[in-house]
């Protein structure tokens, strides 16, 4: 039996309905990085970070379903040997993401959510405050 490949991706928003894979785009085409050393995955988050990325978490995942996922949705991949060269962001990132990294929903159950408080309007934030207030 052949033992699955466990490789390090980096995604963000984990497990939330607003979750997106890091991509690097190459020309007019989205590459995922798969590092087999959960290292240089967060190596290369912290990097990403450094320049004022949305902070991503490094996520191990079978290889196949990475490879299954780029096969459906016409991304390419790129497997990062551990001991290979160190790979290091683009500089340029794109404007827009598939993902709003902003988005900061929660899940409560029972498909509930709690909103992000800039959406609520100016009443509902008033009298919210007054409660928490009267709290006090």
């Amino acid at each position: 039996m052949i033992t699955p490949m466990r490789v390090f991706v980096l995604v963000f928003n984990a497990r939330t309905e607003n979750e997106g894979i890091h991509t690097v785009r190459v020309g007019e085409r989205n590459k995922i990085l798969m590092f087999e050393s959960e290292d240089d995955a967060t190596r290369f988050a912290l990097m990403l970070e450094a320049q004022d990325f949305p902070t991503p978490t490094v996520e191990a995942i079978d290889a196949e379903e990475i490879k299954e996922f780029c096969e459906s949705t016409d991304y390419d991949w790129e497997l990062v040997s551990a001991n290979g060269d160190l790979v290091v962001p683009p500089e340029i990132n794109v404007e827009e993401t598939d993902w709003q990294p902003d988005a900061q929903t929660q899940d409560i159950g029972d498909n509930q959510a709690v909103t992000e408080a800039s959406e609520l309007p100016d009443a509902e934030l008033e009298k919210i405050r007054r409660k928490l207030e009267g709290l006090l």
